[in-house]
């Protein structure tokens, strides 16, 4: 498994390096400083399984970097992990694609939880804002278009993102090429006039699709 850390101080990445490695054995846990290394890091490594972003950083802000890896990394789940507890910030990480919003106040328990739920397939929403009853926009809004019709390829590929499965595991599980899997994963999130992998598997959800009664194979 491969986890990218963005933030700019260096104690900060090495601190979550060491507290990463609690997920599993054999993590590796790459860094960069700001948003524009963390692209070029993202490009390096295609096998990239999640990417923790800090909200503040020198050249952009967490939020407004969600476009830009939703725009070049899709199905890649990205956490933005900040310092402040702000509940507007939090929504709007959230609705903009993230797939979860950990503060750097949360316990290392508490980010490893977070992030096991992520890299499940779930969305990590904080407890404040489910205090709140809070529902990301992606599950509010019935208000889509109908969305193209699937291969059957494609159809296999989005059972396994419903069930939470990663790029590479569908890839094994298929039988596919990790280039492939990632076009029949970008297809389904245009499919679903989605800019993520998380927002396309939450329209699917609307559309009901759901776990097959007999696991692709």
């Amino acid at each position: 498994m491969k986890i990218l850390v963005v933030d700019d101080h260096d104690l900060v990445r090495q601190g979550l390096s060491q507290v990463l490695k609690g997920l599993e054995q054999g993590i590796e846990v790459l860094e960069a400083a700001h948003c524009a290394a963390a692209f070029e890091v993202a490009a390096q490594h295609k096998d990239l399984d999640l990417v923790l972003l800090d909200y503040q950083l020198p050249d952009v802000n967490g939020v407004d970097a969600l476009d830009g890896f939703g725009a070049r990394y899709p199905e890649l789940p990205i956490v933005i992990l900040s310092g402040t507890a702000d509940q507007s910030v939090m929504r709007q990480a959230l609705n903009k694609g993230a797939a979860g919003f950990v503060s750097k106040n949360d316990s290392s328990k508490d980010l490893l939880q977070a992030l096991r739920h992520v890299l499940d397939g779930e969305v990590h929403v904080p407890p404040e804002l489910l205090e709140g009853d809070y529902l990301p926009e992606e599950y509010q809004s019935d208000g889509a278009a109908t969305p193209r019709q699937l291969t059957p390829r494609q159809e296999q590929v989005l059972y396994l993102l419903l069930e939470g499965y990663s790029s590479r595991a569908i890839s094994q599980k298929l039988f596919l090429s990790e280039e492939t899997t990632k076009t029949h994963v970008s297809a389904i999130i245009r499919a679903f006039g989605a800019k993520t992998r998380l927002q396309a598997v939450l329209a699917a959800g609307r559309y009901g699709y759901v776990k097959p009664p007999v696991r692709p194979t």
